[in-house]
């Protein structure tokens, strides 16, 4: 299986989402070598060494790592002044700020389908899992809406791209009540491979196929494959319950976790699916999946590439991964250089920042109505404003 990419300025792209796919090492192009950096683009001196929890994570001063107590209070306050649950801030490691309660486990909404991208490593390296299978050879079609010949053809891969081209809509939706179904494209209008929407049917169908192909159910896959090597805290196995979908077979995964083992999930991601020595995930799906399969121009809907917002998210593998040049260590960079980040509804997110060996975790408890909410624009700030807090300088 090859992978079809063209090589730009950029480094390494996808020319096509489509007909073939292969996890190559990434890593000669994006270089995501976690080494710290301070705000100034030289390596910042940590008086850490990067590290990993064990039965629990270790608090550190912002200033051992390189950042300013004073301005993660000013983020303090800024949290505290909207619906934030809790978040977390891990720099080579370490926690070096907490808010609310990082116990708490709760609903992660979208956030779920990154963690299902993670959990597809295992099996597409041993060949369990053929990512190659169309998703009419998988049986995936609904029981009222028989595949058309066109979408037929759609592959495994090209769900987990979200480019599949097949777009069950449930009538007529109003844009005030869900602006990704209004904007789908017909039915058959779209070859496989070749557009990107956001598309939950997408994603809840790598769900089904996921567990037609190893046999397991998701949430024990969650449990042994992941959970109980990274060591998760809060992990309940009783708490993950799949919700039905009205008029489509395949549910939705949804998973339940604390705001501190989304940080273990996010630092795995960080370490190349490393966890202190033991290779959890294979390092080149890591770097495939949070690779750029969908730029930043070709997002849809029309307002994941608006112009004007202050951030440049494309698409991996159930990823949102930062269009720009990866980061290649020990140069002048940007902090998104290399970012990736899962996220979910009202402000669930785990961001992974390699430039800056740190990985950022936020969410908002949303089993309430009304629900609250922290949108992406309020996010760009907040992970500003952790960004920000680098110490400029030797940290006083």
């Amino acid at each position: 299986m090859v992978l079809k990419t063209e090589l730009t300025g950029r480094g390494a792209r996808l020319s096509v989402c489509s007909l073939t796919m292969a996890i190559v090492l990434l890593s000669t192009t994006s270089g995501r070598s976690g080494n710290a950096q301070s705000g100034t683009g030289q390596p910042a001196t940590a008086q850490t060494a990067p590290d990993f929890p064990a039965k629990d994570w270790q608090m550190v001063s912002p200033e051992s790592e390189g950042y300013s107590s004073k301005k993660l209070e000013a983020l303090r306050a800024w949290l505290a002044a909207g619906p934030t649950t809790a978040m977390v801030i891990v720099v080579h490691g370490h926690i070096i700020f907490s808010y609310g309660d990082t116990a708490k486990v709760s609903k992660i909404a979208s956030v779920r389908k990154s963690i299902l991208s993670m959990l597809y490593g295992k099996y597409q390296a041993n060949k369990t899992i053929d990512l190659d299978k169309t998703v009419d050879e998988l049986g995936l079609a609904e029981a009222d809406k028989p595949f058309l010949p066109i979408e037929k053809t759609a592959t495994l891969f090209q769900l987990l791209c979200g480019r599949s081209g097949i777009y069950m809509l449930q009538g007529n939706v109003s844009p005030d009540k869900d602006l990704i179904e209004a904007s789908e494209p017909r039915r058959g209008s779209e070859p496989p491979g070749m557009y990107f929407h956001y598309n939950d049917w997408d994603f809840n169908a790598a769900g089904t196929a996921f567990e037609k192909a190893t046999g397991k159910n998701i949430y024990d896959a969650l449990q042994k494959d992941l959970a109980v090597p990274i060591g998760m805290q809060d992990f309940d196995r009783a708490k993950q319950v799949k919700i039905p979908h009205k008029g489509q077979v395949h549910p939705e995964y949804a998973m339940y976790l604390s705001t501190r083992d989304m940080a273990r999930l996010g630092l795995l991601m960080l370490r190349n699916g490393n966890w202190n020595g033991k290779q959890v995930i294979p390092v080149d799906w890591v770097q495939g999946s949070t690779g750029v399969w969908t730029p930043f121009e070709e997002m849809n809907p029309p307002y994941l590439r608006a112009l004007g917002a202050p951030e440049r998210w494309g698409f991996g593998l159930m990823w949102w991964v930062w269009d720009a040049h990866p980061y290649a260590g020990d140069r002048y960079f940007l902090p998104f250089q290399g970012a990736f980040e899962a996220r979910g509804t009202a402000g669930q997110y785990i961001t992974v920042l390699p430039a800056r060996d740190m990985v950022l975790v936020h969410k908002v408890y949303i089993d309430v109505y009304p629900q609250p909410a922290v949108d992406q624009e309020q996010w760009d700030t907040i992970t500003n404003m952790a960004i920000s807090a680098a110490c400029s300088g030797p940290c006083k």
